[in-house]
């Protein structure tokens, strides 16, 4: 491999690369074939995560620290159980304020792998994946996360007017995302309203209380009539 253009002092810096220029092993032949193509090596540990990305012709290393409001561990434990949302800010010295990115984590249970979407790229094939789940306390969760950034982008409009454009791109994804999963949770509790309200109907029916009135009747006269019988052989 021709490591003439490359930033081999930093790739050995973080790890990347070995002092005999090799790649670490911790990368697969298809990492660093998708490293050297201009995709990101992403590398997580407890609540942190850098990204490394080759530019300018491969002859420069960018590089990004991210940090998570939850470690790694504990997000890929607890997602076993359901869907975990996390947090994720730029700490990078070049970052500026706006540099913020909210995550979530799935249990493929097919593969047994944890699959991460963002609420952003990933928007549509998120929302589907959670409405597919049928499940209202899993929907409920995700609607409050979206408000939340929802909320978080439109008090970034505010504090960077020059970058207002960008921000109202991603606050249209999460609103319309988030009028989706609204729509749905209003059809399921109007769907359980409506299972309850038929249950109530069929508990008031009059003729439900006619039928075991005169069914504890019947039952009363034949145990009158098994009664005298019993003194009638006596």
């Amino acid at each position: 491999m021709n490591t003439n253009t490359l930033p081999t002092d930093e790739l050995k810096k973080y790890g990347i690369i070995n002092e005999d220029l090799s790649f670490s092993k911790k990368l697969n032949a298809d990492d660093v074939q998708n490293f050297l193509q201009g995709y990101t090596i992403v590398a997580d540990h407890d609540k942190n995560r850098a990204t490394f990305q080759l530019t300018d012709n491969k002859t420069k290393l960018k590089v990004i620290f991210l940090e998570r409001d939850k470690s790694i561990s504990d997000i890929l434990e607890n997602s076993k159980n359901n869907i975990q949302y996390t947090d994720v800010k730029n700490v990078s010295k070049s970052a500026n304020e706006l540099s913020f990115e909210k995550k979530a984590f799935i249990f493929d249970k097919e593969t047994e792998k944890v699959v991460e979407f963002d609420f952003i790229k990933n928007a549509r094939e998120l929302t589907a994946i959670i409405a597919d789940k049928k499940n209202t306390e899993e929907l409920n969760r995700y609607i409050a996360e979206l408000l939340k950034l929802k909320s978080f982008l439109q008090d970034k409009i505010v504090q960077f007017p020059e970058m207002a454009k960008e921000i109202t791109n991603d606050l249209n994804i999460v609103s319309k995302e988030f009028n989706t999963v609204a729509g749905i949770s209003e059809k399921q509790n109007h769907s359980q309203k409506q299972e309850k309200s038929n249950i109530q109907l069929n508990v008031n029916d009059p003729d439900v209380y006619q039928y075991a009135n005169q069914r504890r009747d019947d039952e009363q006269e034949h145990d009158t009539e098994v009664e005298k019988s019993r003194k009638f052989r006596r």
